[in-house]
């Protein structure tokens, strides 16, 4: 970019290039602002759906989970040995 800035016709072509690209970058960031606000908003959506299912899981899931085999020697005496 060759400028004459010391020319008034050189200062205002280097202001009209700055704010041309100065409203593209603001454009820009409004597009990123926005697709962050859309993306925060599902992602505060599955959460809140994930909190619900922990504090209150679906009754098959209780219903369907396999219970651990509870010890030998918990349950009763071991045989006595033969006499």
């Amino acid at each position: 970019m060759s400028l004459l800035l010391d020319t008034p016709q050189g200062v205002v072509n280097a202001l009209e290039y700055l704010q041309y690209h100065l409203q593209e970058l603001t454009e820009r960031q409004h597009v990123s602002e926005s697709n962050i606000n859309s993306t925060l908003a599902a992602l505060t959506v599955q959460l809140q759906q994930l909190t619900q299912l922990v504090a209150n899981p679906p009754l098959l899931a209780i219903l369907n989970t396999p219970s651990l085999p509870v010890p030998f020697s918990l349950v009763s005496p071991p045989p006595a040995p033969p006499a």
